[in-house]
This record gives C-alpha cells, sequence and structure tokens, in this order.
C-alpha cells in the first residue's frame, strides 16, 4: 500500500501531510508547560446559623 504510486495519489498526499501535522502537533505540545493555578483565597466572612 505505502509505494511510490500510493504517494503521488491524492490520498497518499493527504496522508503524508496528516502524519506532518501531527508530528507538528506533538513537536509543538511538548514545549508548552502547564502550571497548576493558585487557589484563591476567600475574601469574605462565612457566617454560620445553627
Amino acid at each position: 500500500m505505502y509505494n511510490i504510486n500510493f504517494f503521488r495519489s491524492q490520498l497518499g498526499q493527504a496522508a503524508i501531510a496528516s502524519i506532518a501535522a501531527m508530528a507538528t502537533f506533538v513537536v509543538l505540545s511538548s514545549h508548552i508547560t502547564v502550571t497548576t493555578p493558585t487557589p484563591t483565597v476567600a475574601a469574605y466572612e462565612q457566617v454560620e446559623i445553627a
């Protein structure tokens, strides 16, 4: 299936573009650092009714 005639076809070129896009996504997403958000402290007092 993966011979030179396949890659010359429109489907083969779409497969190459898809593989290139996935590889680019993996490379770019590995550079993203995920930081955890800092918890916000409540600025109001809580009142309990017994």
